[in-house]
């Protein structure tokens, strides 16, 4: 007898928004018209882009700050035009980036236990782009690699740690792109566009590796993922708008591996993948549903799942790394849906009897350590992701502060005829830039153990007040 059913652990996945206390209240989600996320998590944090008056502003809220957010909490303001996109670094829980309609990007510090004040200067500003920039994405593996992609139709792929723009990959796209995607090693790209082709691109050859034309017939925009295996998953729209998923084999893009028509509607699908169980979930913009599917080796290669249904259309959808997730409770995902006003976590949950690690959920997955530096990729070197066990759940290391290394503009301006005198300053610029870093240090370090001296007496106080109280009695 053939099994009607076929057998899969995700079959019986189901979806629940939390309680209304523990969502995020009295956001003023970003209202303009680009189809990105709006939304980035993190194990510590949330970060979500904010309408702004004169130019553009995202909140970072520590993920325990639920409830309602007042008007004036500090925000991310440095942008002189409205925020297009933000992703947080996989290999810092404390630096994100940011890109503008002013052109340019922005990587910032959050501070460990989140922002006291506005914050206004970022860590470094890369400027390149000729327009508004709507794509960030970090590379999975190398540490300080950042890709950004603008309405100039070109990408840039930068070294934040020297704050330079290394490749500069132009005249690929004839029109705007929609999104960029690393594959799992960061070795290749690839891209979705308007003139509605599919690349991949090898980054470091400057090279297209494959191509193909009219992925999806429709005119709206389109998304384009790697898989785990190499493979392709890209959503789009029919000629007769209907919104379809379809899997590619970048070896032969000729034809595609399966296409599955879903519905009629003119809300982009924002695919979300978890390289862990091959699981992709589906958030349209404007839609009030999660849809999920499996892929598998074997055709039909996409299976549906299920679908989380709920009232409200999400502006944007925010999904947390799978090591921010609560392995006790069998979570397998967990997506920060923006309202017009609120944010509101839902949790994707396999339902297991035994209170037990469960391993066939969560295999070993990525950790925040790179597996390269910056210089070694562009080298062409590549890594895999350095794994981690969920067992024992995500305790968060202690991260590295992040800093840049700004290269002497001057050197570079140098006028002929002073060449040859300002060859021998170069030589002595680097000492003092190392013995003022040492100094810094030593300050910040005094500053840390002042606070610490000040919060340890505040502490002696109150309870030398108290004390006193009773006494008094």
């Amino acid at each position: 007898m053939r099994r009607v059913v076929r057998q899969s652990k995700f079959r019986h996945v189901f979806g629940q928004a939390v309680k209304n206390d523990q969502c995020y209240d009295d956001i003023r989600v970003s209202r303009v018209t680009w189809d990105s996320a709006f939304c980035a998590v993190n194990p510590k944090f949330v970060a979500i882009i904010i309408e702004a008056s004169g130019g553009g502003a995202f909140l970072v809220l520590p993920l325990h700050k639920t409830g309602r957010i007042d008007k004036s909490y500090p925000t991310v303001c440095g942008h002189t035009g409205p925020v297009l996109d933000i992703d947080w670094c996989p290999h810092n829980d404390q630096v994100i980036a940011s890109g503008s309609e002013d052109c340019t990007v922005m990587v910032w510090q959050i501070p460990e236990n989140g922002l006291v004040t506005s914050m206004s200067e970022p860590v470094v500003i890369l400027e390149g782009h000729s327009k508004r920039v709507g794509i960030i994405t970090w590379h999975p593996t190398a540490r300080n690699i950042l890709l950004s992609a603008g309405c100039d139709n070109q990408i840039i792929i930068w070294n934040v740690g020297t704050g330079e723009a290394m490749i500069n990959l132009e005249d690929m796209h004839p029109d705007v792109i929609y999104n960029v995607c690393w594959n799992r090693n960061g070795s290749l790209i690839c891209t979705a566009c308007k003139d509605k082709s599919i690349r991949v691109i090898d980054p470091r050859k400057q090279e297209i590796v494959g191509e193909k034309e009219k992925a999806h017939e429709g005119a709206r925009p389109m998304r384009a993922i790697f898989l785990n295996d190499g493979n392709i998953l890209t959503t789009g729209f029919s000629r007769m708008s209907e919104r379809q998923l379809a899997l590619w084999n970048t070896q032969n893009l000729e034809e595609p591996m399966t296409v599955n028509e879903m519905d009629t509607s003119n809300g982009v699908l924002l695919p979300f993948y978890d390289p862990d169980t091959n699981v992709v979930y589906l958030c349209g913009k404007g839609d009030s549903s999660i849809r999920y599917f499996e892929i598998t080796d074997e055709a039909p290669y996409v299976h549906f799942l299920n679908t989380f249904a709920s009232k409200e259309p999400q502006r944007g959808m925010g999904y947390m790394p799978k090591r921010g997730l609560d392995v006790n409770k069998c979570e397998i995902a967990r997506f920060y849906k923006l309202h017009e006003r609120k944010c509101e976590p839902i949790v994707m949950t396999v339902p297991r009897k035994s209170d037990l690690f469960q391993d066939d959920l969560y295999p070993d997955t990525a950790g925040p350590d790179p597996a390269l530096e910056a210089e070694e990729w562009f080298e062409g070197k590549n890594g895999d992701p350095i794994l981690i066990s969920l067992k024992n759940g995500y305790v968060p290391g202690k991260n590295r502060e992040f800093k840049v290394v700004k290269k002497n503009a001057l050197d570079n301006k140098v006028t002929k005829n002073s060449e040859n005198s300002s060859s021998s300053h170069k030589s002595s610029h680097p000492a003092p830039s190392i013995k003022s870093e040492a100094k810094l240090e030593e300050i910040l370090k005094e500053i840390r153990s002042l606070k610490d001296m000040i919060s340890s007496q505040e502490k002696r106080i109150v309870q030398l007040e108290e004390q006193m109280s009773k006494l008094a009695i």
